[in-house]
């Protein structure tokens, strides 16, 4: 999985108001949690640009005060009126132990249940993973080229090397349904043929009889 690095800084103090001083300054108090201890630092908000603003997902790489933490973020919170970053919480991750993160699903191919007139849909664009650091995937790619009409993929459908997913097996990730429009032209023709009477048939006559 890709990552990326963050500058960041012991804080010096804790407090409300520190933390105040700090966001006029454009920094975030951030806290590293699942280490040995619990780390304060902050970071400008510039920093989580490629973290945050973006569709991919990443681990980041805190580099603070010559040392370097691999982690995963797994809360941040936004101001409610100007969307402003207030607050980070990342969760320190180590080589040899699994993690649990979300990882984007790409689907590819024309899925042949489309060309039939029905609608892929995407049910999840995230699915949950666990898994060491090295084996975490950048995307989880599936191949709907074959979903027909009705059909969907499973979570139980999906294998990727070395990566166990955390929701049930019958959770449905993709699927193609059948559009509002094609049902609703499908239906008249439906009911005008069964309103079609049958063609008649001619009658043998019968023999008169002796």
């Amino acid at each position: 999985m890709k990552s990326i690095e963050m500058k960041c800084a012991i804080r010096p103090a804790l407090g409300k108001k520190e933390s105040k001083k700090e966001r006029k300054e454009n920094l975030i108090p951030c806290v590293l949690y699942g280490g040995e201890e619990i780390v304060h630092f902050s970071t400008h908000e510039n920093q989580f640009l490629p973290l945050v603003y973006s569709h991919e997902v990443c681990t980041v790489i805190l580099k603070m005060n010559g040392s370097s933490y691999n982690a995963i973020l797994k809360d941040i919170q936004f101001h409610p009126v100007t969307d402003k970053i207030l607050h980070a919480d990342f969760l320190h991750i180590h080589e040899n132990k699994k993690v649990n993160i979300a990882v984007p699903v790409h689907a590819h191919g024309f899925a042949e249940g489309v060309r039939q007139g029905g609608k892929l849909y995407l049910e999840h664009r995230l699915l949950k993973v666990h898994a060491l650091l090295k084996n975490l995937p950048d995307h989880i790619d599936i191949d709907v080229t074959e979903l027909l009409v009705g059909q969907a993929i499973r979570i139980g459908d999906i294998h990727v090397k070395d990566v166990e997913f955390i929701e049930p097996k019958n959770v449905v990730v993709a699927s193609v349904k059948i559009t509002r429009a094609s049902k609703e032209t499908e239906e008249p023709e439906a009911a005008k043929a069964a309103e079609t009477p049958a063609p008649a048939t001619e009658e043998t006559p019968s023999k008169e009889k002796k």
